[in-house]
Order: structure tokens, then C-alpha cells, then sequence
């Protein structure tokens, strides 16, 4: 009796049509596993194992593990066919399922491959100026609205058209959805046209807070490591709207500026008196200053009419004009200097705080701590040598000018 029952049930079509299903379900599992276990790790040992690293690319974004769900959806597309006793619904139903899963194994695995591409392009040095990150991204896009409208259509059997048609209707919201998409879209067209950024460029936007390296150039973003190590993301249709600064061109040029003044104590400016001008002269770097400037200064003053007083009218050597005169020469000698940029020592407006003299000038080097060493050691000299000539440099009162004063005061009273 219970025999017959069995041999009854197993005749009825849903049970047949679930124990097809079933086993169509399970042959499915066993393919995905035996072609992920034995076939896709076949694979992938053969790429780490081959002298070529454009295959070990692929693996690492996997691109062969993401195809294998291809073998469990064709068999279910093929398979469901072959099951006896199914009906139309239920095939169709299936069908549609597993073609819709093809579609997107298809497109994981497409996205896998063009990430790949890119890693494989950007590996290469004389890529690395021209990244197409952007536009593997902008693929990526493209690919995922493909395969989602392919998907829509397959599950409810509608054409690919009529959803293309109703994006067409929809354009005012995507130009919404998609506002950054665009600008970034653009921007990246024309940042790598026009050459404006690379990865490792030295970017500086206050706006944004970034002060360092680039790191990544992507579709939407471009991320700055600063100096203190945090990381700024910044749009990257910004690096088009707005400005900022690039110090490659500096690195490329081969120097970078200096330009920094000292400002010197007003009071301690003087002519220079016939010790100092002797002593000036039988320097090594003022021995041809100090005699074209004598000759140029006799003619001057024997020229006028009537001659000038010496103590008033008699044109006369400073001791500013002089320690000019020897920054300038010594910076000429200096060869840590680049000789063929700009080599200028200037005296700029007094003001509150003295009189500046500004060095405006290029080290041969664009390294930062080594720029920095030179600049201090220049610096480091020439406030050193300031009092050489009679001069000082300007510094507000600290307390402890204060309390001397306060001291001398009171020593006074006493």
C-alpha cells in the first residue's frame, strides 16, 4: 500500500516537475564548485606560475572567479529545457532567471577586466602621466545601466527599448542623478588634455584643506595624501572650477624659489666711515663693489657744481647699500645657487618694521629638506654678518627688553 502510494505521488507532475528542479539545482551546485575548486584554481596557479604579470592582474581582481558563475547559469538556462514533465511557466520562469544571472556574472566579469586593464596600463612608467582611471570608470557605468536594463527586460519580458525610451523621457532627472557624473566626466577630459594633474603632483587648495601628494586621479574624486599624512578627497570637476596650485613645473624646472627678506633696524643705516671702507675692500667678494663704486662716487661729486660738502650734499657709501652688495655676491658664489634663474637682492619700502632687504633668488635643488637647509643656512649667515656692518636686524621688544629697561631706570633713580 505505502509502495503504491510512493509509485502514485512520484507520477504526479508537480512532484516531478519539484524533483527536476531539485536536481537540475543540485548539478548546478556540483558545476559551480568543480569549476571554482579544480578549474578556476587550475587557472590561477598557472598565472602565478608564468614569467608575465599581466595574468597575475587578472587574478588578483578576479576575473576568473567571477566567470565561473557562468557554468551553473548556462546549465540552468540549457537544462531546464531538457527536464521532463515542466511546464511553459515554470521554463520560462527559469529561463529568464538564469539569463538574467548570465547577464550579470557577464558584467561583474567585464568590470573585473576593464579594473585590470587599467592596473596593467598604469604599470607601465610612460603611462603614468596619462591615467585613464576616469575613463574605465565611466565604462564601468555605461556597462552596469547596459546590463541593468538587459536584466529589467529578461525578468519582465519587456524590450530593451521601451526602458531606453523611458530613460530618454527621464533625461531631466538623470541630469540630476547623474549632475557630478557629468561635471566629473568633463573635468576628466580636460585635466588629462590639458596635463593639469598626475598622480604624485604636489597640490596645494586651501578651499579644500590639501597640501600634499596625489595619490589617486578617479572619475569623481582626487585624493591628496598632506604632509601630515591625512588624506583630502576632493571633486574633481573642482580642480576645473577653482584654482589651485601645482608645484611640479617648479620640480621640473630644476630650481626652486627663495624668497624671504631681512629687515633691518632703520637707526643702525649710516655712511660708512674710511676704516670700513678700507676694511670692505680687501674683501674677496666687495674688493671690486667697493672700487667701482668709489671711481663712480669720485666722478659724481667732482662733476657737481658746486662741489658738495662732505658731511651734506657729498655722495657717500652706506653700510646697507654695501651689505645689499655683498648678499647679491655672495649668493653669486654660492653654488648651491642656480646661476641661470633670477638673482635678485632688493630693498623693499621701509615700514614699522624696519627696512627689508628681500632675497629673491633659486636653489639648484627642489628637494624639500634639502631646499630648506639652504635657505637656512643663507639666512643663518647673513644675520650673522649684519653686525659686521653696522647694522641690525629689526625685532620687536620681548619682555626681557622690558625688564632691562625697567632695570637701567632704576639703576638711573638710584
Amino acid at each position: 500500500m505505502e509502495l503504491a502510494s510512493v509509485q502514485e505521488l512520484v507520477r504526479h507532475p508537480a512532484v516531478v516537475q519539484l524533483l527536476g528542479l531539485t536536481g537540475l539545482l543540485l548539478v548546478c551546485a556540483v558545476a559551480f564548485v568543480v569549476t571554482r575548486r579544480y578549474l578556476v584554481a587550475g587557472f590561477e596557479r598557472l598565472t602565478l606560475r608564468s614569467s608575465t604579470s599581466w595574468d597575475d592582474v587578472l587574478h588578483e581582481q578576479e576575473v576568473f572567479r567571477r566567470l565561473s558563475g557562468l557554468v551553473p547559469a548556462v546549465i540552468a538556462w540549457y537544462g531546464v529545457k531538457l527536464l521532463p514533465q515542466v511546464g511553459p511557466t515554470v521554463e520560462l520562469v527559469v529561463g529568464r532567471v538564469a539569463f538574467a544571472s548570465i547577464v550579470l556574472v557577464v558584467a561583474r566579469s567585464l568590470m573585473a577586466l576593464l579594473s585590470s586593464a587599467n592596473e596593467i596600463y598604469a604599470r607601465v612608467p610612460e603611462n603614468a602621466n596619462r591615467p585613464i582611471k576616469g575613463y574605465v570608470q565611466v565604462v564601468k557605468i555605461v556597462v552596469s545601466i547596459v546590463a541593468a536594463v538587459l536584466v529589467l527586460a529578461t525578468l519582465l519580458d519587456r524590450s530593451p527599448l521601451i526602458f531606453l525610451s523611458g530613460l530618454g523621457a527621464m533625461t531631466a532627472v538623470i541630469l540630476l542623478i547623474f549632475r557630478d557624473t557629468i561635471l566629473s566626466l568633463v573635468a576628466s577630459v580636460q585635466i588629462t588634455g590639458n596635463d593639469m594633474v598626475r598622480v604624485g603632483d604636489w597640490i596645494e587648495m586651501p578651499q579644500f584643506g590639501a597640501d600634499g601628494d596625489v595619490i589617486d586621479v578617479a572619475l569623481h574624486t582626487v585624493k591628496v595624501q598632506n604632509w601630515d599624512k591625512t588624506i583630502t578627497t576632493i571633486p574633481t570637476h573642482r580642480l576645473i572650477s577653482d584654482s589651485f596650485k601645482n608645484w611640479r613645473f617648479m620640480s621640473l624646472s630644476g630650481g626652486r624659489r627663495i624668497k624671504r627678506a631681512l629687515f633691518v633696524d632703520i637707526r643702525t643705516v649710516r655712511f660708512l666711515r674710511d676704516e670700513e671702507i678700507e676694511r670692505f675692500g680687501e674683501m674677496a667678494l666687495l674688493r671690486d663693489y667697493v672700487r667701482e663704486k668709489l671711481q663712480q662716487i669720485r666722478e659724481h661729486n667732482a662733476a657737481s657744481e658746486p662741489p658738495p660738502d662732505r658731511n651734506a650734499e657729498a655722495r657717500r657709501l652706506t653700510n646697507l647699500g654695501t651689505f645689499r652688495a655683498y648678499i647679491e655676491r655672495y649668493l653669486r658664489a654660492d653654488p648651491r645657487i642656480h646661476d641661470g634663474m633670477t638673482l635678485i637682492v632688493r630693498q623693499l619700502p621701509p615700514g614699522p618694521t624696519g627696512v627689508p632687504i628681500e632675497l629673491y633668488c633659486f636653489t639648484r635643488t627642489t628637494v624639500w629638506n634639502e631646499y630648506e637647509g639652504v635657505q637656512s643656512d643663507l639666512f643663518d649667515h647673513f644675520l650673522a654678518i649684519a653686525p659686521e656692518f653696522g647694522l641690525q636686524v629689526f625685532q620687536s621688544p620681548s619682555g626681557t627688553d622690558v625688564a632691562r629697561l625697567r632695570e637701567g631706570g632704576m639703576g638711573s633713580e638710584s
